[in-house]
């Protein structure tokens, strides 16, 4: 059943209720001074080579982008060993969640993915009428997958899993996917989101490029903004079905994806060596990070991205401030917890200064 159009205070236009209530999603607070750990991005400059690939690139932009993006498409086929209609490329991996739950979901239609997890979820969900169905994450900040299998009804159409989870940075194992896949309807449309799978180190976690071709319901979604530095360009990807990325095709934004995100992507493929490097870095110091905390008494999920994840529930706001006047920007997910990225070597001594002085309050 739709909704009767609402007439916001102060405008004559009639619009979506639900729209009208729905808050716009908001990127991590800047800074002005201090560290920005709040957005997750990679700390270092791009991959040598890629700002001469996009500069170049930048002496045709009176032309519209290539919008099959042929070049990386290919490449990414190559890596993934797939055929190129089974490689979908989008301006960003939220994109691309947009993408495929404008295909999949409409009026009375449901969507479950866990909670808390990415913001960008219950949003996007709204957009084509469809109903949100969140199912708590467990006590430990992880995916509860046996209750979203149960959440799964008739009218579920899409379900989303986050590996590794944002903002909590929690795993799913590959027995716990293996499980849950053989309990969803071959009908539903199962999303693994992983945005954050180069960072992962744990053998026994879920990898998509394990996955490829053995479920006719599954997308896997990666991006170039994380472990890759391309947050700036938006750029991502997914790998499934043909069927299922040509009806996500069809409801894509016209030449979103630009020819400098494209040509910086592929021009960073091939800098895999560099890349690798960079990932080891960030992941060895997510771990002293951890490390550091456990012997400062927290109770913090092992993370698996490229951030950690502090459970401070009421205290959140008091331990937002802490961070501050430690010069770190953090993420408030009120009322649940703090995530901090894993940014420059200098800010890892403030973040470890500022965790204390929150736990000894």
């Amino acid at each position: 059943m739709t909704s009767a159009p609402l007439t916001p205070a102060g405008s004559p236009v009639r619009l979506r209720p639900e729209i009208v209530a729905l808050p716009a999603y908001k990127q991590g607070e800047a800074a002005a001074t201090g560290f920005k750990l709040s957005s997750n991005e990679n700390p270092f400059d791009p991959l040598p080579g890629v700002l001469d690939a996009v500069d170049a690139v930048t002496r045709r932009m009176h032309r519209y982008p290539d919008a099959s993006a042929g070049e990386i498409t290919a490449r990414l086929a190559a890596s993934w060993d797939v055929e190129t209609d089974e490689v979908i490329v989008g301006a960003g991996s939220v994109a691309l969640l947009v993408q495929f739950t404008l295909a999949a979901a409409g009026q009375g239609d449901e969507v479950v993915y866990s909670w808390r997890s990415f913001e960008a979820y219950p949003w996007m969900t709204v957009l084509p009428g469809a109903t949100a169905v969140p199912v708590p994450n467990t006590p430990d900040h992880r995916h509860d997958l046996v209750a979203m299998a149960a959440a799964v009804t008739d009218r579920t159409r899409l379900v989303i899993v986050c590996s590794p989870n944002n903002p909590t940075s929690a795993v799913v194992t590959k027995t716990e996917f293996e499980v849950f896949m053989a309990a969803v309807p071959s009908d539903v449309l199962v999303i693994l989101d992983e945005a954050y799978a180069e960072f992962v180190t744990d053998p026994e976690a879920v990898s998509g490029r394990e996955l490829v071709r053995r479920y006719p319901n599954l997308v896997m979604l990666r991006t170039f903004s994380k472990a890759y530095g391309l947050a700036g360009l938006r750029i991502g990807y997914g790998i499934g079905p043909t069927a299922v990325l040509a009806a996500a095709r069809t409801t894509v934004m016209p030449l979103s994806l630009t020819d400098h995100a494209q040509t910086a992507a592929v021009a960073s493929l091939d800098r895999a060596d560099e890349l690798h490097e960079r990932v080891a870095n960030i992941v060895a110091r997510r771990d002293q990070v951890w490390n550091a905390l456990v012997e400062q008494g927290w109770d913090v999920p092992r993370p698996h991205g490229n951030f950690v994840w502090f459970p401070t529930g009421a205290r959140t706001d008091e331990a937002m401030a802490v961070f501050r006047s430690h010069d770190i920007i953090a993420r408030a997910y009120l009322p649940d917890g703090v995530r901090v990225t894993i940014g420059e070597e200098e800010s890892v001594q403030k973040l470890l200064y500022a965790s204390q002085e929150i736990i000894g309050r």
